[in-house]
């Protein structure tokens, strides 16, 4: 893949945190990765259609001066008449690199003991709040809907605002001792503040995030980390999201009663005729 012109930016764009506006810039130079070296800031503005300053901020993201430096670079580093497909598209590449993201987790995965103990930790808390909002929300949504099956009382956060602490408070109270947090980039500030007031208050924070180097890493007290996708315009965050499934299981193993829990809704779902068979 990097000895294509695509190839070459894809890997240039990479370790990079674009905001959206720069990964549309990125998308439209892998989309015209033969001619990108001869287009002037205006031309590339156009082709993407954002302004000419996202252009030059762009640049600056990747580490040069300006555009012109880095065109400078295209130029020496990409040879002129290369065929623009002859590596995978931009829609491959992603699928790829989500594919690396899902091969690195079962890597650290080959090591169980951080996964076992946040399933002990999320399995012994009474209720368990499941935090996640903007980005993430999709990901805490989705695992405490399943483990709302063999958990006991599982209170989902994910509306910020004033009213994230009160309900932090709430669930203490209620005497939980542990919080499980999604938290995906660009990571809103409200998380960081609802993490540092959730460990003050007493929980313990279980997160997951795209990296042990992510800003809420230091307002959690286990981080286990599975890298976003970073080749579309939005993230994708398949890693994050199989790696709730993983901890699902290792709390269901905890639970005594989770199996029992499981049987109980099947019967009741059939009785009610829930779901087409």
């Amino acid at each position: 893949m990097s000895d294509s012109p695509a190839g070459r930016l894809q890997a240039l764009f990479e370790g990079h945190r674009l905001t959206p506006t720069q990964r549309r810039i990125a998308h439209s130079m892998v989309r015209r990765a033969g001619d990108v070296p001869f287009l002037s800031s205006v031309e590339l503005a156009e082709l993407a259609g954002v302004s000419q300053p996202s252009v030059t901020r762009f640049a600056v993201a990747l580490g040069f001066d300006g555009y012109p430096a880095l065109r400078k670079h295209l130029r020496e580093s990409m040879p002129a008449a290369a065929e623009e497909n002859s590596g995978h598209n931009e829609y491959q590449q992603a699928v790829l690199a989500e594919i690396e993201n899902l091969q690195h987790l079962a890597g650290l995965l080959a090591d169980p003991a951080p996964v076992e103990r946040a399933g002990r930790l999320l399995a012994g808390s009474r209720p368990l709040p499941v935090l996640g909002l903007r980005a993430a929300s999709s990901q805490a949504r989705g695992f405490a809907y399943f483990a709302a099956k063999v958990h006991p009382d599982v209170r989902l956060l994910d509306e910020g605002g004033s009213m994230l602490t009160d309900r932090i408070d709430a669930v203490v109270r209620a005497g939980a001792t542990a919080l499980l947090c999604f938290a995906l980039p660009r990571h809103p500030k409200e998380v960081v503040e609802a993490l540092e007031y959730a460990r003050a208050a007493g929980l313990t924070v279980v997160t997951v995030a795209e990296s042990a180097f992510a800003p809420v890493a230091v307002h959690s007290d286990l981080l286990i980390p599975a890298a976003v996708g970073t080749g579309l315009a939005f993230d994708t965050a398949c890693a994050p999201m199989l790696l709730g499934r993983v901890l699902l299981e290792a709390m269901a193993d905890e639970l005594p009663d989770a199996q029992a829990r499981l049987e109980e809704f099947d019967t009741k779902a059939a009785a009610r005729g829930l779901f087409v068979e």
